[in-house]
């Protein structure tokens, strides 16, 4: 497939870009401040910045190309604004907060004991060039749970994505945790959501849980 990517210099597109090349997609690396040119591509990818991704994916629909975006901080009436343009034109806007599967499957743990221990808190730990707090998938986890657990949020050097989901009940405690050690942890999941975009209905999809349950 032939693919546009915002942000393709990035902690993450530099990882990515390689790795979706050597899957067989040709990737045209998008700068900031250069022209999106995207006509006759196949999709659009952003890696990017929340002040930058809207921007980035309204382009890409603008232009007739279904989009992913992986950056995390875009807000509700953005999105919400995307959504409505997506569908007007007939197109898939994926938007995921966390492309490692494992992350994925940390979520739907969490779901299903919370309803046993209703009780939670989430930690979520990244890297201290993170810019949103909480993270993206800090907030996807607490959609997903009881009440509103609170979100702690940490910002150091050494690391790069960690998540804990902590579930209290009278005399335990279960932890469910998931670390992202590299970046290379989200090319699976990249990958699984430009394979399956096409059978995606139009306007917006929020993660990759109705990827990972489709044939």
């Amino acid at each position: 497939m032939r693919l546009g990517f915002f942000g393709h210099r990035g902690r993450v597109g530099s990882v990515l870009a390689p790795a979706l090349e050597a899957a067989g997609h040709e990737v045209s690396g998008i700068g900031r401040g250069e022209e999106a040119n995207l006509s006759g591509l196949g999709a659009a990818i952003d890696f990017t910045q929340p002040d930058a991704a809207a921007a980035n994916a309204r382009a890409a629909l603008e232009q007739g190309v279904p989009v992913v975006v992986g950056t995390s901080g875009v807000s509700g009436e953005e999105l919400e604004e995307l959504d409505a343009l997506a569908l007007e034109r007939s197109l898939q806007l994926l938007v995921v907060p966390n492309f490692a599967i494992g992350a994925v499957l940390m979520m739907r743990l969490g779901e299903a004991a919370a309803e046993h221990l209703p009780r939670a808190e989430i930690v979520e730990l990244h890297h201290e060039g993170k810019k949103d707090a909480p993270s993206g998938t800090a907030r996807a986890t607490a959609e997903r749970l009881p009440g509103e657990p609170p979100i702690h949020s940490v910002r150091l050097p050494g690391l790069v994505a960690h998540q804990e989901i902590l579930l209290g009940g009278e005399g335990q405690l279960l932890t469910i945790r998931h670390d992202t050690f590299s970046r290379e942890a989200f090319v699976p999941g990249v990958l699984l959501a430009l394979e399956k975009l096409a059978t995606l209905p139009p306007g917006l999809t929020v993660g990759l849980d109705r990827l990972l349950e489709s044939p």
